[in-house]
């Protein structure tokens, strides 16, 4: 697996121990569980942004392996 990808990887992970760590009560009290709808989206949010990342290695990686080095 590229470095580029384990970069997102890490920071996705990160970023979804983060949202189900316990929020310290301030504020009006209890703010609720996340909708199954924001959930969706947040995974499909994850999911084009490791397709992108994917598809940009793998065209970097097309062009460095044609240029010659001789």
């Amino acid at each position: 697996m590229s470095f580029e990808i384990q970069y997102l990887l890490c920071h996705v992970d990160r970023l979804t121990r983060r949202l189900h760590a316990p929020r310290s009560p301030r504020g009006s009290g209890e703010r609720g569980a996340m909708t199954t709808e924001a959930v969706i989206v947040i995974a499909g949010l994850a999911a084009l942004a490791l397709a992108v990342v994917a598809i940009i290695v793998a065209k970097v990686t097309a062009k460095a392996n044609s240029i010659p080095t001789s």
